[in-house]
């Protein structure tokens, strides 16, 4: 079983409650708190297109951003060792640390598009 659910360019994590006896899930990148619920897969499935649908019509009206806008950066935390080792790769490719992060960013993103 996955924990994800994908409707048009929507992703949400999914999570069961034992105690509610309840699937629950969140609509992930945008700038707002949107949740669902469902007793059952397919009342989780329909719902959660539901809140894309309601939340897009919401976007609308009021003229609002559906997603979340990204800058381009973001911060990396790793441990030393593994920096250092960046850090040599990409100087031995004559590449910076920069540009040898996005290639390999980008070579995952290509294998896991296959």
């Amino acid at each position: 079983m996955t924990d994800k659910l994908r409707y048009k360019d929507f992703i949400a994590t999914v999570r069961y409650s034992s105690s509610d006896e309840v699937f629950f899930g969140k609509i992930e990148g945008i700038n707002d708190l949107v949740t669902f619920e469902g007793d059952s897969v397919s009342k989780l499935q329909r719902a959660f297109k539901e809140a894309v649908e309601d939340y897009l019509a919401l976007c609308k009206d009021l003229g609002k951003e559906v997603f979340k806008s990204f800058k381009g950066s973001f911060n990396v935390r790793l441990n030393p060792e593994l920096h250092s080792k960046l850090f040599e790769n990409a100087t031995l490719e004559g590449k910076t640390l920069n540009q040898y992060v996005k290639e390999a960013i980008t070579e995952k993103l290509v294998r896991t598009a296959k």
